[in-house]
């Protein structure tokens, strides 16, 4: 596997190796010492998968005070991935990640705790699958708009389908006090 780093320490793209031919393939998604390796820490607690059509917005979400590390990947479709630094202090806060996945390239991408992230259907449909350090705790779950002007995500979709929850989320600045804080997650 390749360990690509982004414009944000610690958001990582993962290339898997994948091997092929005419009857098929075969890839390894993930081997806890190889990946750690890589710098993606562990342990993984929980797996979740979403299927979603197309123009589906999921998020953007994270958890505090008791945060989750996730490893991405999508399964089946694409989709536009985006990891956003609210780590209040942090040198990138507010600056994103956006990276495109899809059952062709099997890329994965480590979104890291003190992130906020979110992910846009460009396919007709998407099986979006990821892996959590944390287990889901619906308490300390944080919303933020999607289309927040001082982030600037550049979706590609202008009106995408959203919950009733991420359509009324709040702005970056609203939620300040709520962010974690870089350097204690």
């Amino acid at each position: 596997m390749e360990v690509i780093e982004t414009a944000i320490a610690g958001v990582l793209i993962v290339v898997p190796k994948v091997s092929g031919d005419a009857r098929g393939f075969f890839l390894e998604m993930f081997q806890a010492a190889r990946y750690a390796a890589g710098g993606v820490p562990g342990p993984f607690v929980q797996d979740n998968l979403s299927r979603s059509a197309h123009g589906v917005m999921r998020g953007l979400h994270l958890q505090n005070p008791n945060p989750q590390g996730k490893l991405v990947t999508v399964l089946r479709g694409r989709v536009l991935d985006v990891a956003v630094d609210v780590r209040r202090g942090s040198p990138t806060f507010g600056r994103h990640v956006a990276v495109e996945l899809s059952e062709d390239d099997r890329r994965q991408l480590f979104v890291p705790r003190g992130f906020a992230h979110g992910f846009v259907v460009l396919s007709d449909s998407a099986d979006f699958f990821y892996k959590c350090d944390a287990p889901y705790s619906p308490a300390d779950e944080i919303v933020l708009r999607w289309n927040d002007p001082a982030i600037g995500i550049a979706w590609g979709v202008a009106t995408p389908a959203l919950s009733a929850r991420d359509a009324a989320a709040p702005l970056l600045a609203d939620i300040a006090s709520r962010l974690p804080v870089w350097g204690e997650v």
